[in-house]
């Protein structure tokens, strides 16, 4: 099935009821497991990188490991994203590299350190929609902030979407899906109590919009993968995530795409750190890397059967960029 724009997956998982995982990548190890895990649950995928992540590998590297994984499985549906664009400038890079969906974010100004203005929101997300949407390339957007700072992501302060104000940056921005705020976090440490999300402001969203709805910082920080790193020499006090019970709420709610990044980190150096005390003599690379990349696929492939993606691969017949082209033009 090959890439797929992100707009199709995510209104296929609206009509169906069920919710895609967007798991983010830095390497090769990441990108085989998450498809390992697809294939083992038949599931579509979204598969995002962080500009970050993109300038970490020098912007082709990551990109084209990105494309590896859409020529290796013809079978699954691929979208490949950009998380927290932000600026034209960073979804016009990742749409050159190939991605079939961008997200601006445009909660900080030009200074990157600015909270923004809703006006400027609304500007910059409307001129990565003009380029992207002539390309057949899918926006995703946000209005409201989460707390947190996660690969230099996030304003560090919560502030919660508006619905009145969601449906209307939707209407004067024409995005494909909204990315909105209900308490969740950024990063491994997510709540200093209890979980609590604003499921009736996520209600009252859902009733205003028609788009599919994301949700952000939703690792659910699992208590044997903070106990497995720190049984291993980490420092991991306190970390606390989103629980799937929630998440699974939000899915029956309306939230059509959940991003995991932390969980994957975690499970990643729990293996790892494992490796490196208990077999203190390894020092080639595929000795650690390998347990890492098995731990991250079962990871994954329970998030899919938690977010009932698993089975859906072969639902629809996807769509391609120039397919969304027409379609933008008609609307």
């Amino acid at each position: 099935m090959a890439l797929v724009p992100g707009k199709q997956i995510l209104e296929e998982a609206k009509k169906g009821g069920y919710g895609v995982g967007a798991y983010n990548v830095n390497n090769m190890e990441q990108i085989q497991a998450i498809m390992d895990a697809a294939k083992e649950t038949k599931s579509p995928v979204i598969i995002q990188a962080s500009r970050g992540a993109l300038k970490y590998s020098n912007f082709t590297y990551l990109g084209y490991l990105m494309k590896a994984a859409v020529i290796e499985n013809p079978e699954i549906p691929v979208a490949m994203h950009l998380d927290h664009g932000n600026s034209l400038e960073s979804a016009v890079k990742a749409i050159d590299l190939g991605f079939s969906s961008v997200m601006i974010d445009g909660s900080l100004m030009e200074d990157g350190k600015t909270a923004s203005t809703y006006e400027y929101n609304v500007k910059v997300t409307r001129s990565v929609v003009e380029y992207a949407h002539a390309r057949g390339v899918s926006v995703e957007a946000e209005i409201g902030t989460l707390g947190g700072i996660e690969d230099g992501v996030g304003s560090g302060k919560v502030h919660l979407t508006d619905p009145k104000e969601a449906k209307k940056f939707v209407d004067e921005t024409g995005v494909d899906s909204l990315a909105i705020a209900i308490g969740t976090s950024h990063g491994a440490y997510k709540f200093k109590g209890a979980a609590n999300l604003a499921f009736d402001v996520l209600k009252e969203i859902r009733s205003l919009i028609d788009i599919p709805i994301v949700l952000h910082g939703a690792s659910s920080v699992p208590k044997e993968l903070i106990e497995e790193v720190n049984k291993y020499g980490g420092k991991m006090p306190g970390a606390t995530g989103v629980p799937i019970e929630s998440l699974q709420e939000a899915i029956k709610l309306g939230v059509s795409k959940i991003n995991v990044d932390t969980d994957g980190r975690l499970a990643i150096t729990a293996a790892i750190r494992k490796v490196f005390v208990e077999s203190p003599e390894k020092f080639d690379p595929r000795d650690y890397l390998g347990p890492a990349r098995t731990a991250l696929t079962n990871l994954i492939a329970s998030k899919m059967k938690a977010f009932k993606t698993a089975g859906h691969a072969a639902d629809y017949a996807p769509k391609t960029l120039e397919d969304m082209k027409r379609e933008y033009t008609l609307q």
